[in-house]
């Protein structure tokens, strides 16, 4: 098992005694319901935040871990108090850590971020000659277009180089100087002399020494967009075109060659369907228990939650459902593999939430203008089925590592 990364005090432990009117705190006015808790330190700071389905339980177990080898110890000892909000659920309370977390960018979630994942996605830079970058996650600060998640991100590398190659996709620094063939004012202060060895070998279309125009340039950024989004065949059938003339020439290496690079590409296709096949899973209506019968309806689309409202229970509350399923679920959508940059952690969170507990996508309800009604005849029994099909957090002081933040 890998080892948790050190977190390093930026000041002293707090005191023993600051610990004890913590620990008094939480056992006098914390209840056992789903929340979510931050730790802040004397100036306000939030260090961390956290999510639990009892939230007394979790917060008592800070103050049982062993300091320093133990990282909900080294959590506590920077914070002097401690905040919880509550929540309906336990869902809520996964959705509201994410959105804490984005929002105020905790130290301690921040430095433990995608630790213990392999995900990647791709990046299309913005520009005139936009290129594919492998990267660990997607930047909030950035319009860039952003594929995935992936994972391997070697195997994701390599058929990002096959995609290059069949396209004519420049590969070279970000800051590298383009010089179109439809700019011929450059020309007098730019030598076009080969530069470029993919250029000279066919496999660029060399946007750095006047190869191409700005506009052929961009047609082929288009159809590997085309390809990312599933709508666009051609740089595989490209690759199975050259393989079988090189077969036909009785060039068997060759034609190997460019089976290992069929292959790559074949398998970075095959990765973003299963990704938009879970998209479009995850659309649906999911109806959620509460505590003290705070039931919630979820409106899910494309794995993302569009809206969220109370179990319906009156006419009134009928009607108003029946509006958040017309206005959510009645937009045309674009299909496409790009994900928006400030969506991926939420895609990501109900991915695994539905994974963890398959059992809650049968409680799932398609959004049809009839559910309204069966939602309201179905009252609380439509959410509770499911209460105690979930297995406990009680673990969460390890699994906090796998947490996404940005």
């Amino acid at each position: 098992m890998r080892a948790l990364p050190k977190l390093e005090l930026l000041r002293a432990p707090t005191s023993d005694a600051q610990l004890g009117v913590m620990h008094d705190d939480v056992r006098t006015r914390a209840e056992n319901r789903p929340g979510v808790y931050r730790m802040l330190t004397s100036d306000g700071e939030v260090v961390y935040v956290g999510k639990s389905k009892r939230v007394r339980s979790r917060l008592l177990s800070y103050f049982r871990c062993t300091f320093p080898e133990e990282k909900g110890a080294r959590i506590l000892r920077e914070a002097d108090r401690i905040e919880w909000d509550y929540t309906p659920s336990e869902f809520a309370a996964l959705l509201e850590e994410l959105r804490q977390i984005k929002k105020l960018r905790p130290r301690f979630n921040v430095a433990l971020k995608r630790d213990g994942r392999n995900f990647c996605f791709l990046k299309l830079t913005r520009g005139t000659a936009p290129k594919f970058l492998v990267v660990r996650g997607p930047s909030s600060d950035d319009a860039s277009a952003y594929y995935g998640p992936f994972q391997g991100a070697q195997r994701v590398g390599d058929a990002v180089r096959e995609l290059n190659d069949a396209l004519g996709l420049r590969d070279c620094a970000k800051d590298q100087g383009m010089h179109f063939a439809d700019q011929p004012e450059l020309f007098s202060i730019f030598p076009r002399t080969p530069g470029c060895i993919r250029f000279e070998v066919k496999k660029c279309l060399g946007p750095c020494v006047g190869g191409c125009t700005a506009a052929e340039y961009q047609a082929r950024v288009k159809l590997a967009r085309g390809f990312l989004d599933g709508t666009d065949d051609g740089p595989i059938e490209t690759l199975k075109g050259d393989m079988e003339r090189a077969s036909e020439r009785l060039e068997f290496e060759r034609a190997a060659s460019l089976r290992d690079k069929l292959l790559r590409l074949e398998s970075l296709k095959e990765q973003f369907l299963r990704l938009r096949f879970a998209v479009e899973t995850l659309s649906f209506v999911y109806p959620v228990s509460g505590h003290d019968g705070a039931d919630r309806l979820y409106f899910i689309r494309r794995g993302r939650v569009r809206g969220e409202t109370d179990l319906p229970r009156t006419a009134d509350d009928q009607s108003r459902v029946a509006e958040l399923i017309e206005q959510i679920f009645s937009t045309v959508e674009r299909e496409t593999a790009q994900i928006p940059t400030h969506e991926i952690d939420e895609l990501l969170l109900l991915s695994s939430w539905f994974r963890r507990f398959p059992a809650e996508l049968k409680r799932t309800r398609p959004p049809s203008p009839g559910l309204p009604s069966a939602l309201r005849r179905l009252g609380h029994t439509a959410a509770r089925s499911g209460r105690d099909s979930r297995s406990d957090d009680g673990n969460d002081v390890a699994a906090d590592h796998t947490r996404a933040v940005h």
